[in-house]
Parts: C-alpha cells; sequence; structure tokens
C-alpha cells in the first residue's frame, strides 16, 4: 500500500491510498482533495497513517512480552503508591543501637526521655547544647527547645546523679559475678572557655596545659576494664589526693564492699593519706615515690642489680611491701626524655633567659641551681645522680598477693586513662560552657552515663566477635535508615530499618534476639 497524489481538470490534487496486486493498481480510499499546499501535504501524512492501521487489521501481531510488559506497569505503580505514603525517614541506626544498650544497662529505670536523648546525643553527635537541638531536629524530628534543655538541666537533681551511679555499679557487679574487687582512681581536670572563677570554676594545674583557664576537678572510680563506677566533682584548685578517701569510703560504705583492693598512682597519695588507708582498713596498691624514701631506703634500691623485668621487694614494716621494678625500654624513655630537657635548658641558658623564677621543681627546671646571688646555672651533678633511678619504678603495697599481681594490677591503671580519653575525644565532655554549678553537674552526670553506654557496647561487640571499635560501628550506623510509611485506610504506620549490603557487619546489631543473648 502506498500514498498516491492525482491531479485532477479542475486544478485540485485527490490524495488516495491504492495498492498493487497482481500488476493491477487499485484504489483503496480517497483522503482527501485540495489545491492548497499545505494542505495536500496534511492529507499525505493522514494517508500514511491509514495505511498503518489498516496493515494492523489485516496482519495482527502477537504480542509475546505483553504480559511481562503489564506486570512492570503495575510494578512501577505500586512503588509508586508506595513511596506516596511515606511519612518520615530518618537517620536513627545510632539512635536504635544506643537505645537497645541504655536499655540493657539498666538506665531505663529512668524514665526521662530528655536524658535519654542528651546522653545519645553525646555519643552519636557530641556538641553543643544548641547543636544537639539542631541535631535533633535534623534527625528525629524532635522539636526540643534550646531553653527547654537548660531549664532540664537546672532541675538535675543530685539524686540522678546517685541513680546513675547504682544502676551502673549493680550493672557492672553483675558481670563480674558479684564481685568488683579492684578499684582504680583516677583524676583528671575539665577545663572551661572563660576568664572568670567562682566558688566551684578555679584555676589550678592543669593536665591540659590550660593554667590559665578556670577549671574543675573531675575524679573517677572504675572496675577492671575501666567500667565506670562513680565520679566526684571538685573545686580547680583543690589537692588531688583529697578527693580519692571521701569517694572511695562513700562508695564502700554505700555498696558494703569486702575483700577489694584500691589502686591508685602516686600523685594522688602523701603519707596521710596512706595511714587514712589502713586506718579505714583498705587493701591498695599505689605508686611509690621512690626518690623521695629514706637515705637507707634508696641507697637499698640502688644497691639492688638492675635486669629488665625482674622486681626486688623491701619490707618496710607494719605490713607494707615496697616493690621495685627495672626495665630496659623504661631506661632508654627516661634517659630521652631527661637529654630532650636538658637540651632545652641548655638552649635557654645560652640565650641567658634563665631567671631565679625558673627554679622549682616543675619537670627538668630541678636541674637548675643557683650559682652566687644572681646567676642561674645547670646543675649536671644533679643530672648524673638523676640518671641512677632510670628504668626504676616502684610500687607500694600492704597486700600479700605475688609480686606479678601487684605489678600486673597496677599497671591496669591504664583503664582508668583510657576512660578519661574516651570522655575527652569521643563525648567531647570539654571544653565546658556551663557556668553554673548544677548545668556543670548536670553535664558531668549525662557525660558518665554516655561512657557507660560506651563501655557496655564496646563489651558486646567483643563478645558478640564483632570486629569493629565502637566509633565505627556508630559511623557506619549513621548510615542507616528507617522509614515510616502510613496506610491509607486503616492509618497504621508501617515502620521499617533499612540495612543494605554496606551493614552486613553489624546486622545483628538490629535483632532483639541478639541483645537477649548477649
Amino acid at each position: 500500500m502506498f500514498v498516491k497524489k492525482k491531479k485532477n481538470r479542475s486544478g485540485t490534487t485527490s490524495v488516495v491510498v491504492a495498492e498493487k496486486k497482481k500488476g493491477v493498481y487499485n484504489e483503496l480510499v480517497t483522503i482527501g482533495i485540495s489545491k492548497d499546499p499545505s494542505e495536500i501535504d496534511n492529507l499525505v501524512n493522514a494517508g500514511q497513517e491509514w495505511i498503518l492501521k489498516e496493515e494492523s487489521r489485516r496482519y495482527p501481531q502477537v504480542d509475546l512480552w505483553g504480559e511481562e510488559r503489564e506486570a512492570c506497569e503495575r510494578e512501577r505503580e505500586e512503588v509508586f503508591r508506595v513511596l506516596s505514603r511515606v511519612e518520615n525517614i530518618l537517620l536513627n541506626g545510632c539512635d536504635l543501637i544506643l537505645d537497645r544498650t541504655f536499655d540493657r544497662i539498666g538506665f531505663n529505670r529512668i524514665e526521662d526521655e530528655v536524658f535519654r536523648k542528651l546522653v545519645k546525643a553525646r555519643l552519636a553527635y557530641p556538641a553543643s547544647k544548641a547543636a544537639t537541638v539542631e541535631y535533633l531536629k535534623n534527625h528525629f524530628d524532635d522539636d526540643v527547645d534550646l531553653s527547654r534543655i537548660y531549664r532540664y538541666l537546672d532541675k538535675l537533681s543530685d539524686r540522678q546523679h546517685e541513680v546513675v551511679q547504682d544502676i551502673s555499679v549493680r550493672h557492672t557487679a553483675k558481670l563480674f559475678g558479684g564481685n568488683i574487687g579492684v578499684l582504680f582512681y583516677d583524676v583528671t581536670t575539665l577545663y572551661f572557655e572563660s576568664d572568670y572563677e567562682d566558688d566551684l570554676r578555679k584555676t589550678g594545674f592543669s593536665k591540659e596545659g590550660r593554667h590559665s583557664n578556670p577549671q574543675i576537678i573531675l575524679g573517677l572510680l572504675v572496675s577492671l576494664g575501666g567500667y565506670p563506677l562513680a565520679y566526684c566533682i571538685h573545686e580547680g584548685n583543690k589537692y588531688e589526693g583529697h578527693t580519692m578517701l571521701p569517694t572511695i569510703n562513700e562508695f564502700v560504705s554505700k555498696y558494703g564492699l569486702e575483700n577489694f583492693v584500691v589502686v591508685a598512682d602516686s600523685g594522688l597519695m602523701n603519707n596521710a593519706n596512706i595511714t587514712e588507708l589502713e586506718s579505714h582498713g583498705y587493701k591498695y596498691i599505689i605508686g611509690a615515690k621512690i626518690k623521695n624514701e629514706s637515705t637507707e631506703v634508696k641507697q637499698w634500691i640502688l644497691s639492688r642489680p638492675k635486669s629488665d623485668g625482674k622486681m626486688v621487694e623491701y619490707d618496710k614494716g607494719g605490713g607494707r611491701r615496697l616493690l621495685v621494678g627495672y626495665s630496659d625500654d623504661r631506661a632508654r624513655k627516661d634517659a630521652y626524655n631527661r637529654e630532650k630537657g636538658i637540651r632545652r635548658l641548655e638552649k635557654a641558658y645560652r640565650r641567658g633567659t634563665l631567671t631565679k623564677d625558673n627554679i622549682n621543681k616543675r619537670g627538668y627546671n630541678k636541674f637548675l641551681s643557683m650559682d652566687g646571688e644572681v646567676k642561674v646555672a645547670i646543675d649536671y651533678e644533679r643530672i648524673a645522680d638523676d640518671a641512677r633511678w632510670d628504668g626504676l619504678k616502684g610500687y607500694l603495697t600492704n597486700t600479700t598477693i605475688p609480686t606479678e599481681q601487684v605489678y600486673t594490677a597496677y599497671h591496669n591503671l591504664w583503664h582508668v586513662e583510657r576512660a578519661f580519653r574516651i570522655a575527652k575525644s569521643k563525648i567531647e565532655i570539654r571544653p565546658m560552657f556551663h557556668f553554673t554549678r548544677k548545668r556543670i553537674e548536670a553535664h558531668v552526670c549525662i557525660c558518665f552515663v554516655a561512657l557507660k553506654v560506651y563501655k557496655e557496647l564496646e563489651r558486646m561487640l567483643k563478645v558478640s566477635d564483632i570486629k569493629m571499635s565502637v566509633d565505627k560501628v556508630l559511623a557506619l550506623a549513621k548510615t542507616i535508615t528507617t522509614i515510616q510509611i502510613k496506610l491509607p485506610l486503616n492509618k497504621d504506620v508501617y515502620t521499617q530499618t533499612m540495612l543494605m549490603a554496606r551493614h552486613q557487619r553489624i546486622t545483628k546489631l538490629f535483632d532483639e534476639k541478639f541483645w537477649g543473648t548477649h
């Protein structure tokens, strides 16, 4: 079939559809007649369309893929209907994991949603309270007003402090079969971005070198493994050694502890503290200040042969044992640090910048002395005497446990140090921008609970053989979404957490059965 244009005698043109069959042309239909060239073109196009329809009528095609095409179309329509019903999308992977950990410890005893949200935010998105408000709005549609959070912090009572410690202690005791056994205590300083002091925020010796900033002292009591048990807050200029005994006394009295050992660093102890520990009947393992011992004891220590990894014991009487160990690695480190400090002093000496004010016991300034009335000099005899102590470390204890166990127990103090590192670097407990005692105490309480949740999640990952750190798990969980779809007829909201292939390593953390078996 084809379209044919015929000239008529009247000067018009007829547009017809014709076909050739057995050598004979037959006209099938006249599409139209016109003189206008553009109209004739339109008639030709109409003729082409007529041919297509006629061919479809004469030779109908069998659609082999029709059913599949219809199914694909129905599928598209169904997906569109589902997506049109999506009511909310939440980036809540971290939230789901932290919620389960929070509840597992027992903090759900505190029926306070604001407290729960603030704790989880410290772990998932540690930031200022203003930034936390934005985080809750953007991720969970939680419209928590900043002023409401500040009012909440003002009302967070001392009772909350006691409750969270009680929950933490009971959970930790359960992990150790009911007997905590060893108490590790240490302190750190938390500075404020402020120039003003008050009755709590005081300038003092800062462990972070922020000596001009007001600070507070935070004492932390942890168990073996670094699980937080209790904490205390003190003025920033208080002597660290005066913070430990009140905390331990209160803790021991409250929980009726027996057969435990207190482990602490030498910086927290003096003779008065040791005597008070013994007066309460406490067993202890503390770092010994061997250079401050009597001349007799120091001569005995320096006369002992130095052998890598070996310890010697001196009986001080009254049940006290002084253990002194030597390490080649420690000796190299002591020598290196001293030489670096001396080079710094010699450089300052050549510049003439050493003054009377430099003579103190801080760092390597202890090697300075006065030459006459005015001139400051470096005392190389004192340096040589200091080198005799390289590699030596002392431990004082009133226990009867073997030497190796004393060494191991003391060096587990790194659990407290790590707890402080987690609190500062992961939870970002400092710097603090609060200015009232109540808000400071509330902030520390929230961070203490966040630390406990962090440690419990870390333990869960270990026992379940998920070979990832807490930080990596939470970072991956931040890419997990939950979709909420509202069903049009019964108005129910269907919720589905979307776990992709990249989340395979942590999928078990989103299984309710997992949290019931570990």
